[in-house]
């Protein structure tokens, strides 16, 4: 598993499935930022999207990553969903504040407009631990 986490590492975009309903997948195209010490994928998400609504039933998921035509991994594991951010200065938007970093590899220009941002749009903190790596080219 250790050559497929390494792919996590880099920057960039990936999909993640969740599971409808009716049992059929959810694909939604994410930002994530890997923290290899935990083998842990974090992703800023809204309250009210479907996908948020398909974890709380559901907590099954997969992030797949592809840097490049046919090679790709999909991470499998169980949502773990932060509070909901409620104020500025609480822990699930100081969360997301590091997730940025980790995920823009940059400071934001204005952290405060940022923190109001992160609770005007019911932000939190999706947390993948990875469970299972499988992939094609790695």
């Amino acid at each position: 598993m250790d050559a497929f986490l390494e792919l996590l590492g880099a920057r960039g975009g990936a999909t993640l499935a969740t599971i409808k309903k009716n049992g059929r997948p959810q694909l939604s195209v994410i930002n994530y930022a890997y923290d290899a010490a935990e083998q842990v994928i974090r992703i800023s998400i809204t309250d009210d999207r479907a996908k948020t609504h398909n974890m709380r039933r559901d907590p099954r998921v997969s992030v797949m990553v592809q840097p490049e035509t046919y090679k790709y991994a999909v991470y499998d594991g169980e949502a773990d969903l932060s509070p909901v951010a409620q104020s500025p200065d609480d822990a699930t938007v100081d969360e997301l504040v590091e997730l940025y970093r980790a995920a823009a590899g940059k400071e934001h220009p204005d952290w405060d407009e940022y923190r109001a941002a992160m609770v005007a749009d019911k932000r939190l903190v999706l947390r993948i631990r990875v469970t299972h790596a499988y992939g094609m080219g790695v």
